[in-house]
């Protein structure tokens, strides 16, 4: 289906594919797209839990099972309290499962592996292949806004939008770099009040997305239209902090981010009020749910507020007063919180960063990817052209260093030994930034982000393998819902974003029809079947076997 996408126009589709990390067949997951052109329009990603990242801290053993039905337990003669046999899981259905007062499902166990063997097994194909991704499954659902009536077990293709089955990726992106005055120089600042105003009215729009929304089946309009969940965040984060002097990453840069993504969500928390007020809050708000034991096991506040299992309780009050994203929220803004308790709010959910590569260079003129830095100030786009048999190779410019020209410095340019043509220190692009520093820039902005967040740590190719490891044991300790790297890898494939220097240092080894070899460097340009292809690109569409099909 996302190839036909694809092979209509020049723009490709993409699915999600997520994997529970205690299940049997794991590890054939993690290899799945080790065969060339098998499952490509899929992104991989594995359902981490904190019980396997403690497993992997403590070089335990990790049990890998799969739900029981009472008919195998009475057929089998299994003891569900014998831990050698049995072990109790989250899973997302219970129905037809053995489940327990927590809503943990009874699991065979199919088989027991080291967990750091696991890890390795996972952090090996991440280096070579940047896949499976990671989402920390556990942080996802209880950092849910709608933690009470629903379970996330995915998310959509790039990460930023956990969701519920049915659910939908409502999206929408400002973009930072218009808010940013005297730009390069002493006196630039950031014009809080004009971002304000454009993420309220942004809020309002996005509101009314959800009545045009479009969605072809039953089940989609219902699941949006009663949480009217929508995701609002921004763009050009990494050019914006280069215009202000900022290097990213660095403790200024964490205190911007921290502080543009709190003004959008209680922004756009405060306009989601006024709505619910005009309009009428989002209907699961004003629904009533049972209080129930798992309820209150989950939310301990919920016992010393006097509810108990059997009491009846609003959506609107489960949302403001015991989700845990709102909590964080009533540290600032105690006021919202009550409001919502009070009134509900028009949306569920409001904010998530999204990747945003194809607005951010057809309408922001190349401007960083959502929350990313630049991934390089002058590099090369391997794009689809309509007609053309292979991707083709497109040399652009970040905005900042367009930029950067027409205010300062028109003969700018990064790299050059020129004094004339140097760029200032703060001109940084993605894989100069430590992995570190990437992961205190997402976790800066997740605190405030009440989905999730789009972001790749671009590491270099030559990356010691085991310091990228730590990498992801810092995303874990650090909080976030998702972390993702990328290493560019030959061998692997030829991504959509490439530096000259990878290229040129890359070499590619054809087999023509009459069995001679020809090498040639990623960047050369060789004629093949009446077309001319950079190596890199010819060679990728034909192992990957989408020559001629685009």
């Amino acid at each position: 289906m996302c190839f036909t996408v694809s092979s209509a126009g020049g723009r490709r589709g993409a699915q999600m594919a997520t994997f529970d990390i205690g299940h049997p067949d794991v590890m054939d997951f993690i290899r799945a797209k080790r065969e060339d052109g098998r499952l490509r329009q899929f992104n991989l990603s594995l359902l981490i839990t904190s019980e396997f990242m403690e497993a992997v801290r403590r070089n335990e053993e990790w049990k890998l099972a799969f739900p029981l039905t009472q008919e195998e337990v009475t057929s089998d003669n299994l003891d569900l309290d014998d831990s050698s046999q049995v072990v109790w899981r989250e899973w997302p259905i219970s129905k037809g499962y053995i489940s327990n007062d927590a809503g943990q499902v009874a699991c065979r166990i199919n088989r027991s592996i080291r967990a750091r063997r696991l890890w390795d097994l996972i952090m090996s194909s991440t280096y070579d292949y940047a896949e499976p991704g990671f989402i920390l499954i556990d942080k996802v659902n209880d950092m849910n806004n709608n933690w009470f009536c629903e379970t996330v077990r995915a998310t959509n293709p790039c990460g930023e939008q956990p969701l519920p089955p049915h659910g939908a990726c409502l999206l929408g992106s400002v973009n930072l770099t218009r808010f940013v005055q005297n730009p390069f120089t002493s006196d630039a600042f950031f014009d809080w009040e004009k971002f304000r105003e454009v993420v309220s009215v942004f809020t309002r729009m996005l509101d009314n997305v959800v009545e045009i929304n479009g969605l072809p089946l039953d089940k989609q309009g219902d699941e949006i239209r009663n949480k009217r969940r929508h995701g609002m965040g921004y763009l050009g984060l990494g050019s914006a902090m280069t215009m202000l002097q900022m290097k990213y990453g660095d403790s200024d840069s964490l205190e911007f981010t921290q502080r543009v993504t709190r003004e959008l969500a209680v922004t756009g928390w405060r306009t989601g009020i006024e709505l619910a007020k005009e309009k009428g809050a989002a209907p699961i708000m004003d629904e009533t749910f049972p209080v129930t034991e798992e309820m209150l096991a989950e939310r301990p506040e919920m016992r010393r507020d006097h509810w108990k299992a059997g009491d009846e309780i609003s959506g609107k009050v489960l949302h403001a007063r015991y989700s845990r994203y709102m909590q964080k929220l009533a540290e600032v803004e105690p006021q919202l919180v009550d409001e919502i308790s009070k009134h509900g709010c028009r949306f569920t959910h409001h904010s998530s960063i999204a990747p945003t590569g194809t607005i951010s260079l057809s309408l922001a003129n190349n401007a960083s990817n959502g929350i990313e830095p630049s991934f390089a100030h002058h590099y090369s786009r391997n794009i689809i052209r309509e007609g053309k048999k292979s991707k083709e190779k497109i040399d652009v410019l970040s905005y900042e260093l367009l930029a950067y020209r027409e205010l300062v410095n028109p003969d700018a340019m990064p790299g050059s030994s020129d004094p004339k043509q140097q760029l200032p220190d703060y001109f940084v692009s993605a894989d100069e930034i430590s992995p570190r520093q990437h992961v205190e820039v997402q976790a800066a902005a997740q605190q405030w982000i009440d989905s999730s967040i789009s972001k790749t740590i671009n590491v270099p190719t030559e990356y010691d393998y085991e310091e990228f490891k730590d990498i992801y044991l810092y995303a874990y300790e650090k909080g976030l819902k998702g972390c993702t790297t990328f290493r560019f890898n030959p061998e692997a494939f030829q991504g959509v974003l490439a530096k000259e220097e990878d290229l040129e240092n890359t070499s590619y080894t054809f087999t023509l029809d009459d069995g001679t070899k020809i090498t040639a460097k990623g960047n050369e340009e060789i004629e093949y079947d009446g077309e001319i292809h950079t190596a890199a690109n010819l060679f990728d569409a034909l192992k990957e076997g989408y020559y001629g099909k685009l």
